[in-house]
C-alpha cells in the first residue's frame, strides 16, 4: 500500500509540476512538442511505462500540447509513484 506524501515532498522531486487548481490533491504539467507526432510518441512511452509501474497519468492532447495531471487515487493525495512516473514523465520529455 502507498503512503500519502505532501505536496511539497513530491514537487522538490520534480520538474516545474504545479498543484493542480481543481480543489483535488494532484499535480499537474503541460508540454508543448513541434508537432502531434511528437506529442504522440511522448505518449505512448509515458503510457508504457506506466503500465508498468501500474500508475496511470489523466492526460489530455490537443494538436502539439499534452496536460499531464498526476494523483494516487489508493490514498487520494500524492504518493511515491506520483513521483518516480513525474520522474519519467520529465525526462522523456528532456530527450
Amino acid at each position: 500500500m502507498e503512503c500519502k506524501l505532501d505536496f511539497e515532498d513530491v514537487l522538490k522531486n520534480l520538474n516545474s509540476w504545479k498543484v493542480s487548481l481543481d480543489g483535488r490533491e494532484a499535480i499537474t504539467k503541460e508540454f508543448e512538442f513541434s508537432d502531434f507526432k511528437s506529442a504522440f510518441s511522448f505518449m505512448t512511452k509515458v503510457a508504457l511505462k506506466a503500465e508498468e509501474l501500474g500508475h496511470h497519468p489523466e492526460w489530455s492532447n490537443v494538436y502539439n500540447k499534452v496536460s499531464i495531471t498526476l494523483t494516487t487515487h489508493d490514498v487520494k493525495g500524492m504518493s511515491e509513484k506520483d513521483i518516480k512516473l513525474g520522474k519519467y514523465i520529465d525526462d522523456q520529455y528532456e530527450k
